[in-house]
């Protein structure tokens, strides 16, 4: 099924959060808009409908009982046999839970309270990324990155990244061939709180060295002005 499919038939969608209010809220506002709506109020529950049901999207509190969200978003990105689309909710805002969360693996952040536009946006955005119900192994050429193991290879050669490092790739070659600007890259890595000298420069430094300098063609594109992107010169 792709995009445009599942944005005419509605998404599924599920809720793992153990306010009931909010929960009950949400899958009112999904359900609204033709989407179909599960939930779980604690972590182990979540976890196995997430397994079981294969939903479009997981909206993933990250303070629950018996299992946090963040272990949840780990076992998930650990036992599925393909990418499920994590929205992290929390009523944290911190930048060290917001990194927490996408260390684990949860693909976009919103803070409690939210809008219910920011919310409806958000799961239609992630249900529209080309990896929904993708492999975990994404290819571009002859660089392959296993989602599940975090294992980078090109050429047939495994790339030791460090972790931002791993991330920036992750994101250029989920959006590949489409060029992604330093601002879209920055609030990936890191929210709204970004560090204050150029967060980019020094990890794509060391991600050209890793992924680009062994090798006779180099991958990483900048483009002027705008941003960034991966090439395939195969």
């Amino acid at each position: 099924m792709n995009g445009s499919q599942m944005a005419q038939h509605g998404l599924n969608i599920l809720i793992i959060e153990d306010n009931h209010v909010l929960c009950s809220n949400m899958a009112a506002l999904f359900e609204a808009h033709g989407h179909r709506a599960d939930f779980a109020a604690d972590g182990r529950s979540g976890l196995q409908l997430a397994l079981e049901l294969r939903p479009d999207v997981v909206v993933l509190d990250l303070s629950l009982p018996g299992m946090d969200g963040v272990r949840v978003c780990e076992e998930l990105r650990a036992r599925a046999d393909r990418h499920v689309p994590v929205l992290m909710l929390t009523a944290r805002d911190a930048l060290d839970d917001k990194l927490q969360g996408f260390a684990a693996g949860a693909d976009d952040y919103l803070t409690k309270p939210f809008a219910e536009a920011e919310l409806l946006a958000r799961c239609q955005a992630l249900s529209l990324r080309h990896r929904v119900g993708a492999d975990h192994v994404l290819c571009v050429g002859s660089l392959h990155i296993d989602r599940r193991s975090g294992e980078v290879t090109r050429e047939g050669q495994p790339l030791t990244l460090h972790r931002t490092s791993y991330r920036i790739l992750l994101a250029l070659a989920e959006a590949w061939p489409r060029t992604l600007t330093r601002s879209e890259l920055i609030e990936r890595l890191w929210g709204d709180d970004p560090p204050e000298s150029d967060p980019l420069r020094s990890h794509l430094y060391l991600l050209r060295q890793a992924l680009d300098k062994p090798f006779a063609t180099p991958m990483i594109e900048t483009v002027h002005g705008v941003g960034f992107r991966l090439v395939d010169r195969r």
